[in-house]
């Protein structure tokens, strides 16, 4: 019935994923959309809030929330910028640096597996099309 639409099984697929990103960030106290984030922060360290949201394609209001969970687990910390009172820039705390290379190896290691599963060639087509309609769309 639904072999057709790009909404049925793009959803689909994004909850087959979401249990598995969920399995392998599980370890460190964290959702996927929290270790996605903080994955950006680590490799880009003093990134304005809205350029994380823009980087990660959510809104600045989910950014924010997503924020003050990572803050509450003390794994970031804002800085006011010299702009706007209302911009922040994030920067990893200690024990985000902690985590930094397990967090990666978690990611990879799910990435390895979908590659498998896939075969690597389609997994890229796969990847490299989802962002061109998301491209498309926006």
């Amino acid at each position: 019935m639904f072999d057709h639409c790009l909404y049925f099984n793009t959803t689909a697929l994004a909850r087959v994923l979401e249990r598995e990103w969920t399995r392998a960030f599980k370890p460190f106290g964290l959702t996927p959309s929290q270790a996605f984030m903080l994955r950006a922060i680590l490799a880009r360290p003093g990134l304005l809030q809205s350029e994380l949201a823009r980087e990660l394609v959510i809104s600045r209001p989910t950014a924010t929330r997503s924020l003050d969970g990572l803050q509450k687990l003390r794994l970031i910390d804002r800085r006011a910028t010299g702009g706007d009172g209302r911009e922040c820039a994030v920067f990893p705390e200690p024990d985000a640096l902690a985590l930094h290379d397990e967090l990666n190896a978690a990611s990879g290691a799910v990435t390895a597996r979908l590659k498998h599963l896939l075969e690597p060639e389609q997994f890229a087509a796969i990847v490299g099309s989802l962002k061109q309609a998301r491209a498309a769309v926006v």
